[in-house]
């Protein structure tokens, strides 16, 4: 198996990079990178000392049930991926990015 060195240049980029809103409300965060082969970003909301899985982008949106999430664009390079926040907590949303294992050989 062979890994990929990633370089200073790669980098994921999510905006806006804070926000401010009154809870319940529909927030949208965006994210992309320039990692080649990259396909695929994952998110995550984070309060306290808890850490939550929100879903994924690969081919298509991968939201997990009950998450109030909507996950919408592509997960390729230099490409948009938005977060669809439909009732704001008090949080920490972020994104990251890999590459997509297909365990169907």
């Amino acid at each position: 198996f062979g890994t990929r060195r990633l370089s200073l240049s790669d980098q994921v980029h999510q905006t806006p990079a804070d926000m401010f809103s009154q809870p319940g409300k529909e927030a949208k965060i965006n994210c992309f990178h320039t990692i080649p082969n990259y396909n695929q970003i994952l998110w995550y909301k984070q309060t306290k000392r808890q850490l939550q899985f929100l879903g994924y982008m690969y081919a298509s949106a991968n939201p997990e049930d009950g998450a109030g999430v909507k996950i919408e664009g592509s997960a390729k390079k230099d490409e948009n991926c938005t977060l669809t926040i439909e009732g704001l907590t008090l949080s920490l949303y972020f994104c990251a990015v890999s590459e997509h294992s297909d365990t169907d050989t």
